[in-house]
C-alpha cells in the first residue's frame, strides 16, 4: 500500500532533523559539551593550545581531536566567531517530550517563549533558567532561535544542562501544561497585576511564564491562552526590559515563599 503523501513527508522531515548537526565553539561551551554524556559528539578541532586547555574533558569524551594551526583555523564556522581555538560538530540535544520535563514533586517552574529569535537572548535566559531553578525552557519549532554555537556560547554552558525544547505549537504547548496543572501567566507591561500578586496563594502551583519578542510582545493567540496577563513590578514607567533580563526577574519574582 502507497503511503500517503503527507506520511512520507513527515519522514523526510524527521530524517532531516536526525542528520543535523550544530558547530559549538568556544573553550566554556565545548567544554561543557564534551563531559556531557547526553550530547553525541562527531568531531573536534582544537588549536594546540585549546587542546592542552581542554584535555580532561577530552579524555572524558573520548573523542580523538583534530589539531589546527591557530592561524588558520578550519572549523566551518562563522570566521568572525570568538571560537577560541576550539570548535565541536554535535547533534542537537534531545529532551524527551513536554510532560518528561516539567513534571516533577515539587510546584515546577517553566519558561516560554513567543518568538523569541535572538540566540544571544536565548542563551541569557538558559542561564538564568539554570540558576533559578526552572524546569525548561520552551519555544515554538518555527520564529524560535535554534540551537546553534552562538546560542551556546551566550548560555555558557547551560544548554547543555537547562531542558531546551522547541515545540511545534505554542498554544498548544500552554493547554498541555494547563492539563497538567501549571498556572501560566504571560508577561505584559500594561497588564493590571503583578506576578507577585496573581501568584498570592498559588505557591503550591506549578507554574509557567511566557514571554514575547521585544517590541511586538506576545501574540494575540498566545494572550487569548494564558490564565492571566501580569507585569514585572517596576520602580518607574521609563521603557521596557531586555526579554533575557526581563525573564531572570519574572523567574525571580515567581519563586515561592521560603
Amino acid at each position: 500500500m502507497k503511503k500517503p503523501k503527507w506520511v512520507i513527508q513527515k519522514e523526510q522531515v524527521r530524517k532531516a532533523e536526525a542528520a543535523q548537526t550544530v558547530w559549538l565553539f568556544g573553550l566554556h561551551a565545548v567544554r561543557d559539551a564534551l563531559v556531557n554524556a547526553r550530547r553525541e559528539k562527531l568531531r573536534l578541532i582544537v588549536t594546540q593550545n585549546a587542546c592542552d586547555r581542554l584535555a580532561d574533558a577530552i579524555a572524558t569524551a573520548g573523542i580523538e581531536p583534530e589539531i589546527a594551526d591557530a592561524r588558520r583555523f578550519t572549523a566551518p564556522i562563522d570566521p568572525a566567531s570568538v571560537h577560541q581555538g576550539a570548535a565541536l560538530e554535535v547533534r542537537p540535544l534531545d529532551w524527551g517530550r513536554l510532560e518528561d520535563v516539567v513534571l516533577g514533586p515539587a510546584p515546577q517552574r517553566v519558561l516560554m517563549l513567543d518568538r523569541v529569535t535572538d540566540p544571544h537572548n536565548v542563551g541569557a535566559i538558559l542561564r538564568s533558567a539554570e540558576v533559578l531553578g526552572a524546569s525548561a525552557v520552551i519555544g515554538p519549532r518555527h520564529h524560535a532561535a535554534p540551537e546553534t554555537g552562538a546560542l551556546a556560547k551566550s548560555a555558557s554552558g547551560a544548554l547543555e544542562r537547562q531542558p531546551y525544547l522547541r515545540v511545534r505549537n505554542l498554544a498548544d504547548a500552554i493547554r498541555e501544561l494547563q492539563d497538567m496543572g501549571y498556572f501560566v501567566l504571560g508577561l505584559d507591561g500594561e497588564a493590571d497585576i503583578t506576578i507577585e500578586a496573581a501568584l498570592a496563594g498559588r505557591a503550591d502551583r506549578p507554574t509557567a511564564l511566557v514571554l514575547g519578542a521585544e517590541g511586538p510582545g506576545l501574540r494575540a493567540k498566545t494572550r487569548d491562552v494564558v490564565d492571566a496577563l501580569v507585569r514585572i513590578d517596576a520602580a518607574g514607567s521609563f521603557g521596557s526590559l531586555n526579554v533575557s533580563n526581563a525573564a531572570a526577574i519574572a523567574l525571580y519574582a515567581s519563586l515561592p515563599p521560603r
